[in-house]
């Protein structure tokens, strides 16, 4: 059976987290919690990363650096996880539902700005599958209201757009290390901090609402409660399993893109014939490879080459069901304008099996069974 995920894995991992315990060190904010977030800081340039036990939390986190709050509105893509909702609903807040792009099925950026009422206070872009958003009308749109951006950037790291890591565009990013991501630490996430300002405060809602972060730089001599707060450190034992995947980035993200590149090369006469659609990726974005998909004709046929490819051994998922048609959804949010495109694209998108160790062979193989389904 070819799996759909397997979780990253780099040999020194366990190296480091024998270390941890050997250290008697094994809480949040240790060397390797600190390592991963000055290694995030550099390779992104932001001014500060965090690493949290999340992306979720990484989310609920910018939310309340943001100050949403009961009776706010956020504008964001139905087509998400469902934590990109549920970050700003914690909050009181209404997620406002806007229809997606069918090329790269980001959020629309045209659709933007008429969902915007005196109430709006953020909009939150998914770079979905690596691919980013339109940041330059995103950010401009936001400046002219004076909106905050929080960009959900879970499957986004090592990528970019215009030359420019995404999760730097917005007041906030957040990256997500689940296990079924490019770099894993099982559960966890960061949050990137584009302003100095802000690091401070983060720092202290991520500490439980004290100033203890500023207490262990020797800034002050005793810590205490200053402000309203939760518990968003990861172990360092998490840290040290993703640390170990990081020192290793580049040899990661080439291998993925090589099985990428080769998924389009022999999907692209089933393109050419009409019988699928291949992932969408604008020339001034760079990926990182982090799905493969194709889009089939409508769902009965999705299920069908689903089911077929489980029948060769084949792992292949869909997801995301659009979150304005879901109850909670529902319950708590909206939708701005019309579902032209949300909800038709996610009844008909499949992903492919794409992780780290998946070999070009059984790149071919998975090829050429969709291309038996096809009876090309």
């Amino acid at each position: 059976m070819i799996n759909f995920n397997v979780p990253p894995f780099a040999e020194k991992a366990t190296d480091y987290i024998l270390e941890c315990v050997k250290n008697q060190k094994i809480c949040g904010d240790g060397q390797y919690t600190r390592k991963v977030n000055a290694w995030l800081e550099e390779r992104t340039g932001t001014a500060k990363a965090l690493m949290t036990t999340s992306c979720t939390h990484a989310t609920e986190l910018a939310a309340l650096l943001c100050n949403i709050g009961p009776g706010d509105e956020v504008i964001m893509p139905s087509y998400t996880f469902v934590s990109t909702a549920d970050a700003f609903v914690l909050r009181g807040a209404t997620p406002v539902f806007v229809d997606i792009r069918p090329d790269t099925m980001n959020i629309d950026e045209t659709k933007i700005e008429a969902a915007i009422t005196e109430k709006t206070k953020a909009i939150v872009p998914v770079h979905y599958a690596g691919v980013g958003c339109e940041m330059d009308t995103i950010m401009d749109i936001a400046k002219r209201h004076s909106l905050k951006v929080v960009e959900d950037a879970a499957q986004g790291i090592m990528a970019e757009y215009k030359g420019k890591a995404l999760g730097t565009f917005g007041e906030f990013g957040a990256f997500s290390f689940h296990e079924t991501k490019n770099y894993s630490s099982g559960e966890g996430g960061a949050l990137l901090i584009r302003d100095e300002k802000d690091i401070e405060d983060a720092e202290i809602i991520r500490e439980k609402g004290t100033n203890r972060s500023k207490f262990f730089r020797g800034q002050i001599d005793k810590y205490t409660w200053v402000n309203q707060g939760s518990s968003y450190l990861p172990s360092d034992m998490n840290a040290a399993y993703l640390y170990a995947q990081l020192e290793i980035a580049d040899e990661i993200n080439d291998a993925r893109l090589s099985c990428w590149n080769r998924y389009y090369e022999n999907l692209t006469s089933l393109k050419e014939a009409g019988k699928i659609e291949l992932p969408t990726v604008p020339t001034h974005c760079k990926h990182n490879a982090h799905m493969f998909y194709i889009k089939a004709a409508d769902i009965n046929e999705r299920t069908e080459l689903i089911s077929y490819l489980k029948s060769k051994e084949i792992m292949s998922v869909f997801h995301y069901i659009p979150l304005h048609s879901a109850p909670a959804g529902q319950k708590f949010g909206r939708f701005n304008g019309e579902d032209k495109y949300t909800t038709r694209e996610s009844e008909r998108l499949a992903r492919l099996p794409l992780y780290y160790g998946l070999t070009l062979e059984q790149v071919d193989y998975i090829s050429d069974m969709i291309k038996g389904f096809y009876g090309a």
